[in-house]
């Protein structure tokens, strides 16, 4: 029960600031264009500082083996669900955003405050692995799917600043490269305006739609169904399946926290890649706060199902 309030508590703090979006659009402060600028600052500033961030911890052989324990069920996940969801995709003819809305989840905005309040901040390392593993899929075949790219342009996706970012937090920690404290501090800063720099990216986009049109469309529950309720199922039976639990004593905790990463609502980062390569942002933000509205009732529901099961 007490997982489930600070779940609820998290996800109305999202509201918040996707009203706070709205409401500056509304007022005309701003226009709902004026937040592409917002969606490049998180894409190639505010994520990078959280993945290096992140992995500014001590070294012990302990840690590296709960990190490749999380590491591999994190990268276990995204590939079955990948062809799960392609198989899906072509089976319903889902387009390029319904289909990496469903596949990707907001663990970027979500992770963090809820492994922080629900175990420790010493834990959040864990959820970023996942954000880490996410990322590289992100930036592979979810750009090349929202931009409708032909072909993969490999130096792109090398040089990609989150791509870099992943490798230099990954060798920092296991070279044991600690950066000075300063220099912590400021990514530490920079890295909390992810969840509402995000939330306010899709108020901002909501407010210039028929949020009517929004609760009619019987296709956005449906994606949502999937999204928040069908990949955390399949997901759950693989952890099951797999028997990663079994491998380290803390291993229900561990996987506990990848698994939080999975059931949260579509990728609020989706809405800025389709806004930055020219896709249809504002379906794209429909899907996110549909989903974000009804995790409230999910997550919980959810979490529960993971207790009785794992």
């Amino acid at each position: 029960m007490e997982i489930s309030i600070l779940l609820m508590e998290q996800i109305t703090e999202l509201f918040l600031m996707i009203l706070m979006g709205y409401i500056i659009v509304k007022t005309g402060l701003l226009k709902g264009d004026d937040s592409k600028v917002i969606s490049k600052i998180v894409l190639y500033l505010v994520i990078p500082c959280v993945i290096i961030n992140a992995f500014q911890v001590d070294y012990t052989s302990e840690k590296a083996k709960e990190l490749l324990l999380v590491f591999a069920a994190s990268v276990l996940l995204q590939v079955i669900l990948l062809a799960a969801v392609w198989g899906v995709g072509k089976v319903l003819k889902l387009n390029e955003v319904e289909m990496t809305s469903i596949y990707y989840s907001n663990s970027g905005n979500l992770i963090v405050p809820l492994v922080t309040f629900i175990l420790g901040k010493e834990w959040v390392l864990y959820g970023c692995v996942f954000m880490s593993v996410q990322l590289v899929f992100l930036w592979t075949h979810g750009k090349n799917t929202i931009s409708r790219e032909g072909k993969w342009d490999w130096k792109k996706i090398v040089f990609n600043i989150n791509m870099i970012s992943v490798f230099a937090g990954v060798v920092l920690f296991f070279t044991r490269i600690r950066l000075p404290e300063i220099v912590n501090q400021t990514l530490s800063s920079v890295g909390s305006m992810i969840g509402p720099a995000s939330m306010i990216v899709t108020g901002m986009l909501i407010a210039e739609m028929n949020l009517k049109s929004i609760f009619e469309n019987v296709k956005v529950y449906f994606i949502s169904f999937l999204r928040l309720v069908v990949i955390p199922v399949i997901s759950l039976m693989i952890l099951k399946i797999s028997g990663l639990v079994k491998i380290h004593s803390d291993g229900k905790k561990l996987l506990l926290i990848v698994f939080l990463a999975v059931i949260t609502p579509s990728a609020s980062t989706i809405t800025q890649m389709c806004q930055v390569y020219g896709n249809d942002s504002k379906y794209a933000s429909a899907i996110n706060v549909m989903t974000t509205l009804l995790s409230i009732v999910t997550m919980p529901l959810m979490v529960l199902l993971y207790q009785t099961v794992m």
